[in-house]
């Protein structure tokens, strides 16, 4: 396909007056002498839709690739970011209110303040650069003296009655399980971000190409726009929400989170995209808008930190949510095939438990053990590994090897014969080939069986060799938590039989975290 170039002439005439209300804006405010009478949102939102459209025409004929006109097109795409993050900010100002958001340790409304002023200082010298950039370009500056009134916010207080009525919902309980799952879940897939909110000034870059970078954080945003949603359609004005003052709580943090969210993407994006990336040589090239430390500094003080603060108070409150709407239900599964409940599956059913928050009891026979705890759970072994060692006395003597009437028969050529024998029928598995049996017997005194049985016991015991018995274990708690539970004992507990790791279902990769 064939390109045509565009005269100088006919593009600079379109910009010339396609661009003059963003350039009115840009010198409405360069030249205001109180910055805080634009910072408001009718000012940001029209400077935010003539930037995009100004953006869009640009990138229609490749600016960004033009020396000519690379720096006006960057000029444009700061004022659309930073005008963006500061109608995001303002957002967040007004909304608070409404929020009740539960206490942390920073001041957030000073912090929200300083970061729309950081945000207000980079939109102003963007559009001092842009009127710089425009008359070396030859471009027409519009001229006004006042700002539009239609600019100004000048806000009455109060809110608007709710007389709408409230929606009936089938069953709320099941509603506030559903939508505290959810943000529990969501938590989990947070904690990259969330662990970022530690780092040191000095590793802030390093933060950008993994956890908090513009990919990670755009999806993660995506996941709260719908959980937002989720709240919106399910619980919204419903008689469930007037019942649970919470609800209303849970809503504000979820909002608060995803406009932190929206803001930490664009800032991650304009380092990513405009900060980090080689620039044009050409000597029209404009100065620096924001410096990086100072980027990064707004991007991981202000919005990652306050994300991490704020998912970890509704965390909270999710669990004391799900234990006061908790379906409490009973399930039996199996046991863990590759040696019971050792470390891997105690840890993550003890993870898994604690995730939601409330109370789970596992059950054998009639010890009761805390699933919320991994020594518990790991307790629960002797108690398997009895029914193990009985199990296999009972096989052992149905073999019908053993003869007893033998003169001082050879002990290890009985054990491997056995071994042989349960291997087949699949009575027993194999965790070492072929399998070594120690020099000093397991038991000196007592009948070849007894004997025979003790070395079996000792190979069980070592972890040589093990058994299919076949346990069940049963678990009673929150239904939604058991369902987990059901799913972790489905998969293997994370493992083979052979204790190798193995994937988890998505709904739990939550545990591999």
């Amino acid at each position: 396909m064939v390109q045509f170039t565009v005269s100088d002439r006919d593009f600079h005439d379109l910009v010339a007056k396609r661009a003059q209300h963003l350039l009115y804006l840009a010198s409405r405010l360069s030249t205001c002498k109180s910055r805080k009478d634009l910072m408001v949102r009718p000012f940001l939102g029209e400077l935010l839709s003539q930037s995009m459209q100004i953006e869009e025409l640009l990138d229609a004929y490749d600016a960004r690739n033009n020396c000519q006109w690379c720096s006006f097109r960057s000029l444009t795409a700061a004022i659309k970011l930073f005008s963006d993050v500061s109608y995001e900010l303002l957002h967040i100002q007004h909304a608070l209110p409404a929020y009740r958001l539960l206490p942390i340790e920073h001041d957030f409304v000073e912090s929200t303040e300083d970061a729309l002023t950081f945000a207000g200082q980079v939109l102003v010298r963007a559009a001092d650069q842009m009127l710089t950039r425009s008359r070396q370009l030859g471009l027409p500056i519009p001229s006004g003296d006042q700002i539009k009134e239609s600019y100004q916010e000048e806000l009455p207080s109060g809110r608007l009655p709710h007389d709408c009525g409230t929606r009936r919902t089938k069953k709320g309980s099941e509603t506030v399980a559903l939508l505290s799952t959810a943000f529990l879940n969501l938590a989990a897939e947070s904690q990259d971000v969330r662990a970022a909110s530690g780092a040191r000034p000095q590793e802030y870059e390093s933060y950008t190409s993994g956890s908090v970078s513009e990919e990670k954080l755009r999806n993660l945003q995506l996941r709260f726009h719908n959980l937002q949603s989720l709240y919106d359609t399910h619980v919204s004005g419903s008689e469930t929400e007037g019942m649970d003052p919470d609800l209303l709580v849970l809503r504000g943090h979820i909002s608060v989170v995803l406009h932190l969210l929206k803001t930490a993407t664009l800032l991650a994006h304009y380092y990513e995209r405009h900060v980090q990336k080689q620039r044009c040589e050409s000597p029209a090239r404009m100065s620096r808008l924001v410096e990086p430390e100072k980027l990064l500094g707004m991007l991981m003080k202000y919005a990652i930190a306050h994300i991490g603060l704020y998912i970890g108070c509704a965390e909270r409150l999710c669990q004391e949510m799900l234990k006061r709407y908790a379906e409490v239900g009973e399930i039996e599964v199996s046991i863990p095939r590759y040696r019971g409940f050792h470390v891997r599956p105690c840890t993550l059913i003890a993870k898994l438990v604690l995730h939601y928050g409330s109370e789970v009891k596992m059950r054998m026979d009639d010890d009761v053990y805390d699933a919320a705890s991994p020594l518990e759970l790991f307790r629960a072994n002797e108690k398997i590994n009895a029914r193990k060692r009985r199990w296999l006395a009972a096989e052992i003597a149905a073999q019908q090897i053993i003869n007893e009437q033998a003169d001082d028969p050879d002990i290890k050529s009985v054990v491997r014969a056995l071994i042989l024998a349960l291997a087949e029928q699949g009575k027993i598995i194999l965790y070492e080939q072929p399998v070594q049996i120690p020099e000093e017997p397991a038991g000196k005194e007592g009948t070849t069986l007894e004997k025979v049985i003790d070395e079996m016991s000792r190979l069980l015991a070592m972890g040589k060799i093990d058994i299919d018995a076949k346990l069940n274990a049963s678990f009673r708690g929150d239904l939604r938590v058991l369902a987990d539970i059901r799913l972790l004992a489905e998969c293997g507990y994370g493992e083979d039989n052979f204790g190798n790791n193995v994937p988890l279902p998505e709904k739990l990769v939550y545990l591999r975290r």
